[in-house]
């Protein structure tokens, strides 16, 4: 009998709901203290997913609810990344 993968569910820190890890965006807080866009999903560091949707990331900009699932202040050029990754249709 095959094993059946089990796939990895995350939790969008503004909408609380529960996607697969790869659906989601991944914002990390790395051990340095920098925050990145991080694009892999395997960087080093504290991570908070963000749905692929424009509504969100304005929701997690107004809500600065990144800032406290990390503990530190978010960097406006994170949100641009995530904005401009959108546009480009890698949403």
């Amino acid at each position: 009998m095959m094993r059946v993968k089990k796939i990895p569910m995350r939790k969008c820190v503004v909408t609380n709901e529960s996607f697969e890890k790869k659906s989601l965006w991944r914002v990390v807080k790395t051990p340095e203290g920098t925050v990145i866009f991080d694009r892999s999903g395997k960087a080093n560091g504290r991570g908070a997913y963000l749905s692929k949707s424009k509504e969100v990331i304005e929701k997690a900009i107004k809500t600065k609810i990144l800032n406290r699932h990390l503990e530190t202040d978010i960097p406006e050029s994170v949100y641009q990344e995530l904005l401009k990754d959108l546009e480009n249709g890698q949403g």
